[in-house]
Order: structure tokens, then C-alpha cells, then sequence
């Protein structure tokens, strides 16, 4: 169902894939946005290896969650490294991209339990008590949940022949 990658000697190792989505702060999700045009959106995130999911926070309307209403496939994109090397006309480059389905989480168990993943991510020494009020204080939002379905991880090849050679 998912094309392969053309270029398989610069494909990362999943382990790599999965080392650049548990370090990445934000990424891009790209949705099927308004009459028929890709819209994509920077957010930050938190992966949960365990479950293979992605999850995100998002305001009750806009273009965003209309999108993710109107057609639960999108894809997501992590960029880890991304240097401009002039001199060669082209970047050293490291990077994932994940395809899945995506779904609205708007209360309960569930929100709760993927916003304080959220949280954690984000401000891992804060309190429980103090991530606790936050929420309570801004609850105006969904939580989005991307189950991954495929995942590959790419980079330039002057890294991966790097790699390679030890």
C-alpha cells in the first residue's frame, strides 16, 4: 500500500526512524485541507513507541481540525538535521516521515492520559500537581492522535555512505 523508497541506500534503519521521532521537538502534519489542497501545520508532539502513536494537541475548530474531520489520513514529517553545505549544492539531511490514520480525542481517560504525555515531553520537571492546573486552566482543545501504519527515515548520502564506513 506504501511506496517504497526509491533511493534504499540512503533509507535509515527503523531504530534510527524511531531515535529521530523521540528527539524531535516539532514536525509538520500534513492533512487534506480545503478544496482538495494539502495544508500542513509545524507542531510539537510527543511519540509513544509503546503504542506506536503520535500525539498532539489542537483548538476545538479551525482549518486544521476541519481537515482531520473530513479525512482521517495524513502524514507527518520530522526533520532532525538539516545543514547547507554550499560549497556542494546540496544539505546534509536526516529525516522521517510517517503515514497513519488520525483521530479526535475530546475528553475523558484518554484525553487526559495523551495530554499529560504532552505535558511530560514538554516540561519534565514540573510537578504532576502543577501540569495538572495548567490543564485545567487551558482545557479549550482536542488531543489528535496519529496511529503510525508506516514509518520511513531518510538522510543525505554523504551520511549514509559516512555511516556506513564506520
Amino acid at each position: 500500500m506504501f511506496r517504497e523508497m526509491r533511493r534504499k541506500n540512503q533509507q535509515l534503519p527503523s531504530q534510527e526512524s524511531v531515535k529521530i521521532l523521540q528527539n524531535g521537538t516539532s514536525g509538520v502534519l500534513a492533512v487534506l485541507g480545503d478544496d482538495g489542497y494539502p495544508y500542513t501545520v509545524p507542531l510539537s508532539y510527543v511519540y509513544d513507541q509503546q503504542a506506536n502513536k503520535i500525539y498532539f494537541h489542537c483548538a476545538k475548530t479551525g482549518h486544521k481540525i476541519d481537515a482531520v474531520r473530513r479525512l482521517d489520513k495524513v502524514s507527518f514529517c520530522v526533520v532532525q538535521q538539516d545543514e547547507v553545505v554550499p560549497e556542494r549544492f546540496t544539505t546534509h539531511f536526516r529525516s522521517v516521515v510517517v503515514f497513519g490514520k488520525i483521530r479526535i480525542i475530546e475528553n475523558g481517560a484518554e484525553w487526559q492520559e495523551a495530554i499529560e504525555k504532552l505535558a511530560a515531553r514538554y516540561a519534565p520537571n514540573e510537578s504532576r500537581q502543577n501540569i495538572q492546573k495548567e490543564i485545567a486552566s487551558s482545557a479549550q482543545f482536542v488531543m489528535l492522535e496519529l496511529s503510525v501504519e508506516h514509518m520511513t527515515g531518510k538522510e543525505a548520502i554523504e551520511l549514509a555512505k559516512a555511516r556506513k564506513n564506520g
